[in-house]
């Protein structure tokens, strides 16, 4: 529950999006019932609760009910009409509707049938009336009826949604690297998500390791507390050759050289493009030798294992493998004798290269990311990160920065040429658009790997994504002296430890209830540090400290909205 009221949802079950994690740090469930409230408040016709839900379940005396019989309904939901069962119940006890027609009233919430509600409304109306209930009290109860009809749930279905989650949860918090492996194992088929989740990892200070032929299985497995990434996520290599290189190390020990690794390994399951993929992903590292090294000597290292593999088959060696004549005789072990092993070379790829390959063999950068480099540098230059602008509104203009991962041009319908292109950051992924005239300009920087500035505007007419219609590109090249000075930058502005928020004001000029707005104020921006109000009155000063439940980010926002709130009872802030 720590985790979740922070926030800190990945990879949570109906818990990732940025809306429910923030929604997430408004609660700060406790509970298990939380869980199952949210589940049900973040939807459409609902979410406009959650901020009561989140002052109720704060301040339990903030909580009040239109009718007392509403009491006994709502008391588990903080006051607030949640689910289908309550409606049901409300329908029930205030409007006199039988079980049969409370059901109806259920069904259509549920269907969305707004006809069929129009039909239940005068007898809703009429039954309250009868009950001796208050015409505003049953005008609010029959908008939040058509309010639930956008989206509602009943309480069961909810439940079963926060049970997954809250597992999930646990598991995140209790195990995470294990946690972590198993979801990006279950995500290898989905070439986007498998970085995002590597990056969040990263974030949460896992290092996610490349695939290593001693110690990776299928999928990713924890190493040390790290993520090893999973032999199956190499291309090219199957599940008959994962099997048979486990099977090769199960029998005779960890492999300790490339061509030892030729040698065990059945050839008819890891053939050479497999063998290559494995050496430029990483996999051969343990080895002790050069990746450019084992990718020059693979062809003379898969030829002499081969033999010695159909050797040992056929049960002879090779009148070239006989001892001098001084020592002729047979082996000890009955085994033909290896050929001579020449020495691997080296020699190691530049960076650019080394990385170039990790990410032809495995999709994506697992050494290092081009883009941490200059991350310090590109942050300078942008409006905001891809994982931002989802948030955006649909049609406005930003300029972000990444590396281009994939580009593919057609023709449309008209002939007219139009491109889609990939832009990844360290933070999420997003499809440009590039159309005609726009595309002629900009088609020479969209090169892939490389690191690109862009600006365009946000899209969101596609519900399940967003994308970026590109009106110009241009390249980010800065130099090293740049990139430093963007590091020192972002050394000195890296925030301090959270600290207590003092806000010092002139009580004689506060309104009785600001207490109460303060509460709900401070609900809207949670964050780390302490609350404490610091009020100058007749006797002397007086301080008010906020409670672990009204954590701040003193942010210009808030600034803004406390000044707005106090006026000039506010003397000064002082952190």
């Amino acid at each position: 529950y720590e985790m979740l009221a922070r926030g800190d949802s990945i990879g949570v079950f109906q818990f990732e999006s940025e809306g429910m994690r923030e929604a997430l740090r408004k609660v700060r469930p406790t509970e298990f019932d939380d869980l199952v409230a949210l589940v049900a408040l973040y939807r459409p016709g609902a979410m406009d609760q959650i901020p009561a839900y989140a002052r109720g379940k704060r301040n339990p005396e903030t909580v009040s009910y239109a009718d007392e019989r509403l009491r006994p309904i709502l008391d588990q939901t903080k006051g607030v009409i949640i689910y289908q069962e309550q409606a049901m119940r409300i329908a029930k006890e205030i409007a006199g509707f039988s079980g049969a027609k409370a059901d109806d009233l259920r069904k259509a919430i549920g269907k969305k049938d707004r006809a069929a509600m129009a039909k239940l409304k005068p007898e809703f109306v009429e039954g309250c009336r009868a009950s001796g209930t208050g015409s505003e009290v049953i005008e609010s109860l029959w908008l939040t009826n058509e309010r639930s009809a956008d989206y509602s749930f009943n309480l069961s279905h909810a439940a079963c949604y926060a049970l997954i989650a809250y597992r999930t949860a646990w598991l995140r918090a209790n195990h995470t690297a294990e946690y972590m492996a198993a979801l990006i194992s279950s995500v290898m088929s989905t070439k986007d998500k498998v970085p995002h989740f590597v990056a969040r990892c990263e974030e949460m200070g896992i290092a996610i390791l490349p695939p290593d032929v001693n110690e990776s299985d299928h999928r990713f497995v924890v190493s040390q507390g790290n993520i090893r990434f999973g032999l199956d996520a190499v291309k090219g290599v199957g599940y008959a050759a994962v099997e048979a290189i486990k099977r090769a190390r199960e029998q005779g020990g960890p492999f300790t050289s490339l061509w030892e690794f030729c040698e065990r390994v059945d050839g008819r399951a890891v053939n050479k493009k497999a063998i290559e993929a494995l050496i430029k992903s990483g996999a051969l590292d343990s080895t002790g030798a050069a990746r450019k090294g084992m990718l020059g000597v693979l062809e003379q290292a898969q030829g002499a294992g081969a033999k010695q593999q159909q050797d040992l088959l056929i049960g002879q060696g090779s009148i070239f493998d006989l001892p001098a004549p001084a020592a002729r005789g047979p082996s000890a072990t009955g085994e033909p004798q290896r050929v001579a092993r020449p020495p691997i070379p080296s020699g190691e790829f530049a960076q650019s290269d080394l990385l170039a390959n990790e990410k032809e063999a495995i999709g994506l950068f697992i050494t290092a990311h081009p883009l941490k480099r200059v991350r310090e540098a590109l942050r300078l230059e942008v409006d905001c990160t891809l994982a931002d602008l989802a948030h955006r509104r649909d049609g406005d203009w930003v300029r972000v920065g990444g590396i281009v991962s994939e580009t593919k041009r057609i023709r449309t319908r008209k002939g007219d040429p139009m491109m889609f292109a990939t832009l990844d950051d360290l933070s999420a992924t997003v499809e440009m658009l590039i159309f005609g005239s726009a595309l002629q300009t900009v088609e020479a920087h969209l090169a892939v790997d490389r690191v690109i500035l862009v600006r365009g505007r946000v899209d969101h007419k596609d519900k399940d994504k967003t994308a970026l219609v590109v009106q110009e590109v241009g390249p980010f090249e800065p130099t090293e002296d740049e990139l430093q000075a963007a590091r020192d930058r972002a050394v000195r502005a890296k925030p301090a430890q959270p600290q207590t928020y003092v806000l010092r004001v002139d009580a004689a000029r506060l309104a009785a209830t600001v207490i109460d707005e303060l509460r709900e104020l401070l609900e809207g921006h949670p964050g780390e540090s302490e609350f404490v109000l610091e009020m100058r009155t007749a006797s002397g000063v007086r301080r008010l400290r906020f409670g672990p439940g009204y954590r701040i980010a003193p942010t210009p926002a808030l600034k803004a909205d406390l000044g707005e709130l106090l006026g000039e009872a506010a003397l000064a802030p002082a952190a």
